[in-house]
């Protein structure tokens, strides 16, 4: 169908082909042969036979269809039915600018990055102005109501403002990428009709093409999913505006199939990234400068290599103790800590982190060898969805609330002062009070850092959608939501009141966006931390200098709340230095504005 389409698009361009009305002329040819035939009106109809001889013949479409089927096979392409009409240079850019809005999760942010180094390759250009943008894409998020409803309310937005283009202008084309695209075709195709390109999370490749048809005044898309796309191949370009840090997809899709979650029927099953191509564009952030690199997935530590033959040998993975899954268990291939120990030796001053992981994977070489790695974050996001085993079974999360707890004692075992962040959902199908308290119970047994907390939202195509009730009130799902979040916040204000009064490495982000005259950055742990912008100490001498983003600072934790730290910066430093010494070499230090007897 989608090669039908574009040969479709190929035929609705009425302009490049003069129309003939050549009924009454064919009739006098076959009648009267004697019958003289204008110099214009020949011309005319050479040039028709002309642009018939050159455009698409049968041929063309036994070989688009083989190549439809092929491609993925031959070239890694999604699709490659770039017949012999359809030139490369009919799907450059030509300059033309496009703009994108990103939504949702990081991994988004890097969908962003991977279309857009495609398309760059096609001659587009990259615009941060809406009002000079030919091209809009939106990199969309499907994985609750409120996330697409943001959606379709630009959309409409963006829709009026296609109509009050001057028509002199290049018509703006809008396009859907991502998730949401996978998940509502028929809608926002048919339905509403609001946009011209769609693009599934596979399809980015398609990119050019999709638009090439989309300028032909056809709706395009493609929305297929993979079972090998992982744009190993594509080096992002990285476009964050601080420029320190840096996303690096190493999987896509996700084989957990929790009852509750779209995303493998939005990002399609797991493949990991080979491991050479990982290290080739964290070596590449590198040497640009970029200070923390997070390793991105949707189950971000189930990875597992087996792209080369040498890697797939005979063993099993190793899950969390008393963890399962609902799939067999997999075997051979370079897995996390492979990938993890690899990626922190190409610079050690510079942090790696990784989300989103699943508990199940968690063994305990993992986690021995983020303890033992100083550029590693002891800082580990563990999504527990409820505290309550009954509603962990309905969305078959593969653990108890026994093992759970288990897994967060090891973990705090082998790395001392780790820091901890959690998923929940409040109002799952069938949630009783008593499970809300049991969650409850479980924010306030672990002591988390971080959360991520909403209420439950029913997603079409997942097992909940088929074999569940959604029968928890939205007051009532409201109601448990804000009691979740009202002892999340008591909890972490009480473990990060622990940190006042340590010192703390920060990566300096940038200016506080409260006051122009603090600075913010995050610790190790990931905790926010705002201090005052002023010169520090570099080393252990007197010699002040600016902070900028990106620098690493020590900074001395003077008071916390539930979600951040505040200070005053040390003094410079890396994550090669040793914290110890800055402790007694500046304690005493004064600040600006103080003297030495009002230092502490």
């Amino acid at each position: 169908m989608e090669h039908l389409r574009t040969v479709r698009a190929f035929f609705c361009v009425p302009k490049l082909w003069t129309p003939l009305r050549c009924t009454r002329h064919c009739s006098n040819l076959a009648t009267n042969n004697n019958s003289v035939i204008s110099t214009e009106r020949k011309a005319t109809l050479e040039k028709f036979k002309i642009q018939i001889s050159s455009g698409p013949r049968f041929q063309d479409f036994i070989r688009g269809a083989s190549a439809h089927q092929t491609s993925a096979a031959e070239d890694g392409e999604m699709f490659s039915d770039k017949s012999s009409y359809l030139s490369e240079t009919s799907e450059m850019g030509s300059s033309r600018k496009v703009y994108f809005e990103t939504y949702g999760c990081q991994m988004n942010v890097n969908d962003t990055e991977i279309a857009w180094s495609i398309l760059q390759k096609k001659g587009y250009q990259r615009t941060g102005n809406l009002k000079e943008a030919d091209v809009v894409l939106l990199v969309t998020c499907s994985i609750r109501e409120k996330a697409e409803q943001t959606i379709w309310n630009r959309l409409q937005q963006l829709t009026a403002m296609k109509k009050k283009r001057l028509r002199t202008r290049i018509p703006m084309k809008i396009g859907i990428l991502g998730c949401m695209a996978e998940r509502l075709k028929a809608e926002l195709l048919e339905r509403e009709k609001l946009v011209d390109v769609l693009a599934g999370p596979d399809a980015y490749r398609d990119l050019p093409r999709l638009l090439m048809v989309a300028d032909g005044g056809q709706q395009a898309s493609n929305v297929l999913l993979s079972l090998e796309e992982t744009y190993a191949d594509v080096m992002p370009v990285h476009h964050s505006p601080q420029g320190y840090s840096a996303f690096v997809s190493i999987m896509r899709g996700c084989d957990n199939m929790c009852s509750y979650c779209i995303v493998p029927f939005t990002r399609g099953r797991e493949r990991s990234r080979p491991l050479s191509s990982i290290l080739e564009e964290v070596q590449m952030l590198s040497d640009q400068g970029v200070k923390e690199v997070t390793l991105l997935g949707q189950n971000v530590n189930s990875y597992r290599d087996t792209s080369e033959e040498q890697f797939s040998g005979s063993d099993q993975t190793q899950l969390s103790r008393g963890f399962k899954t609902v799939y067999k268990t997999k075997q051979g291939g370079l897995r996390f800590s492979d990938l993890l120990d690899r990626v922190s030796l190409i610079d050690p001053d510079m942090r790696i982190r990784f989300t989103s992981p699943h508990p199940k994977d968690f063994p305990d070489q993992v986690l021995h060898l983020i303890a033992e790695r100083r550029n590693i974050c002891k800082q580990i996001h563990l999504p527990a969805q409820s505290g309550s085993n009954e509603v962990l079974k309905a969305m078959r999360r593969g653990y108890t609330r026994e093992a759970y707890l288990d897994l967060v004692e090891n973990i705090k075992k082998i790395i001392p002062g780790v820091s901890l962040s959690s998923d929940f959902i409040s109002g799952f199908c069938g949630e009783t009070e008593d499970d809300h308290q049991e969650t409850l119970s479980l924010i306030r047994a672990v002591g988390y850092n971080i959360g991520f907390l909403f209420a439950y939202s029913m997603r079409k195509k997942t097992h909940a959608f088929h074999r569940l009730q959604d029968d928890v009130p939205a007051e009532v799902k409201q109601r448990r939501l804000a009691e979740c979040i009202s002892v999340f916040r008591e909890e972490a204000t009480r473990v990060n009141a622990a940190l006042v009064g340590s010192t703390q490495l920060v990566l300096v982000e940038g200016e506080s966006k409260r006051s122009a005259n603090d600075l913010c950055g995050r610790t190790d742990g990931n905790m926010k931390v705002i201090f005052p912008k002023e010169d520090v100490a570099v080393g252990s001498g007197f010699n002040d200098e600016p902070v900028h983003a990106g620098d690493y600072v020590l900074v001395k934790i003077s008071s916390a709340s539930s979600q951040s730290l505040r200070g005053r910066a040390l003094a410079h430093s890396s994550l090669r230095a040793s914290t110890k010494g800055f402790n007694t070499d500046f304690r005493h230090r004064p600040h600006h504005g103080q003297t030495a007897s009002d230092a502490t």
